[in-house]
């Protein structure tokens, strides 16, 4: 078996703004936290259970988009591939993560402000709303480019 495929493909909701840098060569990295929740029905009791399980994304691509335009709460779709990281820690001990780098992201529902009724914003941002589809249009337009991989 010489093939093998390590494909993430998420939909969940930030749960923090973005965190973008930038390495000394310029190029912009975006931090983000995805929660993605999990409901089913308690068999004994009929009870509605939720189980969210957060996942830590890391995305070279698209940088200016996500700084600009996601925010916490907002539902986006993720395409990605696992990468485990490891490190000694101060103290000597072995620690590990699991993050995902991003291939894709499209943002599905941004801000719970887009979504309510525009007469209870305050004009300032119902005029952000409302110019917000064609800003997100002309971003999804731009092709998304990885740069090199930044020097260490």
């Amino acid at each position: 078996m010489g093939t093998s495929v390590n494909k993430v493909t998420l939909v969940g909701r930030l749960g923090r703004d973005p965190e973008v840098r930038y390495t000394s060569g310029g190029a912009g990295v975006a931090n983000l936290a995805l929660a993605t929740d999990e409901t089913w029905k308690d068999k004994t009791t009929g009870e509605k259970m939720t189980r969210t399980e957060w996942h830590k994304l890391v995305s070279w691509i698209s940088t200016d988009f996500i700084k600009d335009y996601l925010h916490k709460g907002d539902l986006i779709y993720v395409e990605g591939r696992l990468q485990t990281k490891e490190w000694t820690d101060k103290e000597q001990v072995k620690r590990s993560t699991v993050e995902i780098n991003v291939i894709d992201i499209k943002p599905l529902i941004t801000s719970k402000a887009d979504a309510a009724p525009s007469g209870s914003r305050p004009p300032q941002q119902r005029a952000a709303a409302a110019a917000r589809p064609a800003q997100r249009a002309a971003a999804a337009a731009r092709p998304a480019q990885r740069p090199a991989a930044p020097e260490i």
